[in-house]
């Protein structure tokens, strides 16, 4: 997102949120790159129970997308991270709470429960 007017448009809006192609090609709906998301009213909308959970989630994502490569190509030995571990176990299940069809409907109070059971 290197554009002068979205650039410009970012600076004076709440945040942004970033679509990505790739998750479209593999049928992750909605298609939001939450590492590359922001808002900067989090914390005036929600409680500080839920930008914590939001925060370790984050955190897993980032740890395991920072590491996927090596993750892929087998070169990582599971016991030499604590955290990349914990991201490991935890990104199936986060990347499923980020899914959802297009007739879901899912409520806030309940997709922050969802949140806090899965990343503690």
């Amino acid at each position: 997102m290197n554009e002068p007017v979205a650039d410009a448009v970012r600076g004076i809006l709440d945040g942004h949120i970033v679509l990505s192609r790739a998750l479209a090609h593999a049928n992750h709906y909605p298609a939001i790159d939450v590492l590359e998301s922001v808002s900067r009213l989090v914390r005036d909308i929600c409680s500080p129970e839920e930008v914590a959970a939001s925060g370790r989630g984050r955190e897993h994502l980032a740890t395991y997308r920072k590491n996927e490569d090596l993750i892929t190509i087998g070169a990582y030995q599971k016991g030499t991270n604590a955290a990349l571990d914990q991201a490991v176990a935890l990104h199936e299940p986060l990347r499923s709470f980020l899914k959802q069809s297009v007739s879901d409907r899912v409520e806030r109070e309940a997709a922050f429960s969802l949140l806090k059971q899965i990343v503690g």
